[in-house]
């Protein structure tokens, strides 16, 4: 069995196996009260990771995970994201990392959520266009103002990542991996050695039919889903690894969390590693 629970930053203790939040409806309506259900589902269920995103909805993912859950219960982190922009009356998202607008987004964030102090805040991408060195560094001054407890990065190399690391603590990775897509292992095994929360996103993709095949045989022999040894199997890679699958179905959420309690074989797991990656 693989540890469960993971302290991020050092300090802060949450499940490894979390819940993504991108996928939750927020429109009015009865898709709008099924995501509230699910969020609160996936608390009760004991999950202590949420990920969210200012570019999920633009801020409505961020309001409604707040109208399922707070007052938050003790021990819940609900991380989030900035430095995405929409650009103009045409709705376009693109990077933005200038330090105004970062603030002006962990300010939004902090209403939106309810909360005085955002715990993890991760920048969603680097701006090719600001300096490195500005945008990490306003995330510094905003944790030593108190609004963020600890900072992250997502989508990077490891040479962003040394190079963000000689500025400012970083407490978690978010990039994209799976047992199909290992393109980012030289950052897991940087954030492993360093003690850095390496939260893949896109956690599940299905590949090319005979990849498949040989995950649905491993399912069968250990009577679970292939879903399932997907994330067990993320579980089991590193340590440091914090799976945040997202759903907005209470079924599929409740099979995601049961794979914290499969079971493999080291054969089941070396067939699994030689699988090869999918493009």
């Amino acid at each position: 069995m693989t540890s469960a629970a993971y302290c991020i930053g050092g300090d802060l203790e949450v499940r490894r196996l979390g819940f993504g939040a991108m996928r939750l409806p927020t429109e009015p309506g009865p898709a709008h009260e099924a995501s509230l259900a699910v969020a609160r589902r996936a608390v009760e269920l004991g999950v202590t990771l949420i990920d969210t995103a200012y570019m999920y909805g633009w801020g409505a993912n961020e309001e409604l995970l707040a109208e399922a859950l707070h007052p938050y219960p003790d021990g819940l982190l609900i991380t989030t994201k900035v430095g995405v922009a929409r650009s103009g009356a045409s709705g376009e998202w693109k990077l933005d990392g200038r330090p105004p607008v970062l603030r002006a987004q962990v300010e939004q964030a902090l209403r939106r959520l309810r909360v005085e102090r955002i715990e993890l805040l991760q920048l969603h991408r680097i701006d090719r266009e600001t300096p490195l060195a500005d945008q990490v560094g306003t995330l510094r001054d905003l944790r030593t103002e108190g609004k963020i407890g600890r900072i992250g990065l997502s989508e990077v190399t490891v040479d962003e990542l040394n190079q963000a690391r000689e500025i400012v603590d970083v407490a978690s990775v978010q990039n994209r991996y799976n047992l199909l897509d290992r393109e980012h292992e030289p950052v897991l095994a940087a954030c492993e050695a360093a003690g850095i929360a390496f939260l893949p996103w896109r956690p599940v993709a299905w590949g090319e039919t005979g990849a498949k095949a040989e995950i649905a045989a491993v399912a069968a022999e250990v009577d679970a889903t292939p879903t399932q040894v997907a994330l067990a199997w993320l579980l089991g890679r590193s340590p440091v690894i914090l799976p945040i699958p997202g759903t907005a179905r209470i079924d599929h959420l409740e099979e995601n969390l049961a794979a914290e309690c499969l079971e493999m074989t080291p054969v089941h797991r070396d067939r699994l590693d030689r699988l090869p990656e999918v493009a």
